[in-house]
This record gives structure tokens, C-alpha cells and sequence, in this order.
């Protein structure tokens, strides 16, 4: 392992984008402790970490900006409305004709329906941006104390312009390490968001161990759920269902292409983290709304029944990843372009007619892989809820975190075994190679 992390080091332009990806992540986590001008952080912290103050959707949202939100930083917002614009420009696709003909349009295409999500990005983090300008004035008369020290229009304006430019901001620093670094920018963002929080949390946890011994059985226990879980996710996230192909035998002037058998790798997860990131999104839309009506009955019911330990929420939330998983896999995966490729070249499946009945029957494994995946991961991301309620875990460290985690870091290595293997050297793994997926 450490021979391995030494050639890395030793492929100039892989050092040079993985040094590229920890300088943005640094940016990021600077921003992340610079305070929004008329908030008292320490007074609004305490408020989040006082019982039953960060036990809301507010302390999951917090969790992937990295500590941000209760701190009022600008980067409270985090790049969630980035995400929240792409589900909305592809949930339009297919149904929008002038979508439908940039989707088929190549490069210049996606150029173009890149540039509208950066517009409904400044949109949606505008909107946000007001909702908790909203909410942060309504905690003066919650609480008795000024944690907006100038409430107003101007309080409202300074946020909303602070907020929104702090998300412009993370949105270009994740495309530029897509760009010029290693790995997914956007997930790599949430990545080490999470990681901020979590890392405290394990610390606090360990320091209450310290003083109360009897919490070490506890602690035990949640160690080996996490390992257990974790394992799982990994060897379900790199199972594939191979589909036998067969080339059949072309002459072409003297030489002879074809003949050989091979495969058809399809991924249980094709979508990876997506469905879990997109999922969450949604699932904020409701806290997200409350916050434009502070102590309202609207309010009260969205922030009672959309908790993240509610029942509806996590049914909800479930359904919604399973969606995602099934929406994406079919963006990411054609069937029937797939079977007119293979059957340009010659191949064919044994025992499928070419062209249409074998674009059935990718479909048809794609569909049945892709939902025990599905919800296997809804599941992963679900249960944990109630386990951290029983279990008395105060930070939030829960299936999702541990199916982005797990999920993003996966692929990141992929990408760095990707450049290891072109320039043989060995890889993370010796036996076998990580399989990536498809962002």
C-alpha cells in the first residue's frame, strides 16, 4: 500500500490534479468558517446545539455543508441548490423538446444545459437564501436573543446576496476539480463536508466514553453495525451482472476481426451516489418551505412531519431514491443504443435476436439488478434513523453519510487506479481492479 501511494506521487500530472483537488477542498473548508455580516454565529451555534435544536432536517442539512449552517457562514447553503437545479433540468428533459434536442446535440448540448443550471442555481440559492434570512430573524423572538443584530430588508438583502455568491463560488470550485483535479468536484464537496462533521462527532463520542466507561458496550456495537454496513455497501456497489456477448467472425481483406467471447458488464449500482445526493435534495424542499412561514401552522406541520425520524419522511425519502436510482441508470445506460452498437460490430447475445429483442433483454436484466440495488441502498439510508434515536448517537453519522462516503471514495480511487494501470504501475487493489460508475 504505502509502494503504492508512492507512485502516485511519482506521475507528475496525477500528483499535480490530486495536489490541484486538496488546494479547492482547503478553499472550501476556509470558507466554510468565514461568518455572513449581522449574525451572531456563537449565539446562533448555541441555538443549534442546545436539545432538540439541531435534532431537525436543519442538523442533516448542516452535515453536508460541513458545520456551515449553524455557524451562518457564507457558505451556508452549501452546493445543494447546484444539485437541486440539475434534478429539476433533468427531470425536464425528457419532457421539454428544447432539452431533448440539447441532450442529443453532444458537447455543445451539455455546453448549453450546463449554462441553464448555473442560472436556476443563482435562482433556487436566491430563494433559499431569503427563506433563511426568514428564519434566522424569527430565532430573535424564539429565543429572547438577538441573533440578528439588524434584523430588516437590508439583513435580508446582505444574506440573500452573501449566500447566493458563497454557492456561485462552491459551484465553481467543484467544476474546476472535475475540470483539472481528481474526481467528482460536486461530490467531493459533500464528501469532505461530511467528513468535517463526522470527525468531530467520533472525538465528542470518544471523550464521553472516556468519562463514562459503561458507554463502551454501546460504542462497541455501532462500530461493528458501521463496519457490517459498510462492507456491504462496498460489495454491492461493485457487484456487477455480466452478460455474455459473442463476436462473430469478419473477414476483412487478409486479416480475420472477431470471433472472440466477452461480456457485458451491467452494475447493480450504475447510478452510485446520485440517487442518494438528488434524494436528500428533495427531501430539504420541505424544511426549506417552513422557513418562509416562521411559527405558522405550515410550519409547524412541515417540521413535525418531514423530522428526518418521522415515519413519512422516511418513506418518502426511500421511494425517492429507489426513483433516482431507476431515473439516472436509464440516462446513464441506453438499451437500445447498446444493442445497435454491439450488432454494428457484429456481436450478439447467444440465444437473442440482434436489434430489438436484445435491447429488450438489457432492459430487462437492467430492471431487475438495478431495483434489489435500489432498495437494498434506500434501505442503508433509512434505517439508521431509527437506529441513532435508539442507540443515543447525537451526531448524525447515519446510512447516508456512510452511502456517500463509501460511494465517492470508491470512485476517486478509481480514477487514481484508472492512472496508475495506463502507466502500468500497480494499483490500490492487486486481485482484481475497483470498478468505477457512471457521474
Amino acid at each position: 500500500m504505502l509502494e503504492t501511494f508512492r507512485n502516485v506521487f511519482k506521475i507528475k500530472e496525477l500528483r499535480t490534479r490530486i495536489l490541484f483537488t486538496l488546494g479547492i477542498l482547503i478553499v472550501y473548508r476556509i470558507g466554510g468558517h468565514i461568518p455572513t455580516p449581522g449574525i451572531d454565529g456563537d449565539a446562533l451555534f448555541r441555538f443549534f446545539n442546545q436539545p432538540g435544536g439541531g435534532g431537525t432536517l436543519f442538523g442533516l442539512f448542516d452535515l453536508f455543508v460541513g458545520g456551515a449552517f449553524t455557524k451562518a457562514t457564507i457558505f451556508s447553503l452549501g452546493i445543494m441548490p447546484y444539485i437541486s437545479a440539475s434534478i429539476i433540468l433533468q427531470l425536464l428533459g425528457p419532457v421539454v423538446p428544447h432539452l431533448q434536442r440539447l441532450q442529443k446535440e453532444g458537447e455543445e448540448g451539455r455546453r448549453k444545459i450546463t449554462q441553464y443550471t448555473r442560472y436556476g442555481t443563482v435562482l433556487i440559492a436566491a430563494l433559499q437564501a431569503y427563506g433563511t434570512s426568514v428564519f434566522l430573524q424569527s430565532l430573535n423572538a424564539q429565543t429572547g436573543t438577538m441573533i440578528v443584530t439588524n434584523p430588516g430588508v437590508g439583513f435580508q438583502l446582505l444574506t440573500m446576496l452573501t449566500f447566493t455568491t458563497g454557492t456561485i463560488f462552491i459551484m465553481w470550485l467543484g467544476e474546476k476539480i472535475t475540470e483539472r483535479g481528481i474526481g467528482n468536484g460536486i461530490s467531493l464537496i459533500i464528501f469532505i463536508g461530511i467528513v468535517a462533521r463526522i470527525v468531530p462527532g467520533v472525538m465528542g463520542e470518544i471523550q464521553k466514553i472516556v468519562y463514562d466507561p459503561s458507554r463502551i458496550a454501546g460504542a462497541i456495537v455501532i462500530i461493528a453495525l458501521m463496519i457490517a454496513v459498510i462492507a456491504s455497501v462496498i460489495m454491492v456497489t461493485r457487484a456487477q451482472r455480466r452478460i455474455p456477448v459473442q463476436y462473430a467472425k469478419r473477414v476483412v481483406g487478409r486479416k480475420v476481426y472477431g470471433g472472440q467471447a466477452t461480456h457485458l458488464p451491467l452494475s447493480v449500482n450504475t447510478a452510485g451516489v446520485i440517487p442518494i445526493i438528488f434524494a436528500q435534495s428533495i427531501m430539504f424542499a420541505p424544511q426549506t418551505l417552513a422557513t418562509f412561514f416562521p411559527g405558522s401552522g405550515i410550519a409547524q406541520f412541515l417540521n413535525t412531519h418531514f423530522n428526518f425520524t418521522s415515519v413519512l419522511y422516511n418513506i418518502i425519502y426511500g421511494v425517492v431514491i429507489v426513483f433516482f436510482a431507476f431515473f439516472y441508470t436509464a440516462i446513464v445506460i441506453n438499451p437500445v443504443q447498446l444493442a445497435d452498437n454491439m450488432k454494428s460490430q457484429g456481436g450478439f447475445i447467444p440465444g437473442k435476436r440482434p436489434g430489438k429483442a436484445t435491447a429488450n433483454y438489457i432492459d430487462k436484466v437492467l430492471t431487475r439488478i438495478t431495483l434489489p440495488g435500489a432498495i437494498f441502498f434506500a434501505l442503508i439510508a433509512v434505517l439508521p434513523n431509527f437506529l441513532m434515536g435508539y442507540a443515543g448517537v447525537r451526531f448524525y453519522f447515519g446510512g447516508t453519510s456512510v452511502l456517500i462516503l463509501v460511494g465517492v471514495a470508491l470512485d476517486t480511487l478509481q480514477q487514481i487506479e484508472s492512472h496508475l494501470l495506463m502507466r502500468h504501475y500497480d494499483g490500490f487493489i492487486k486481485k482484481g481492479k475497483i470498478r468505477g460508475r457512471s457521474y
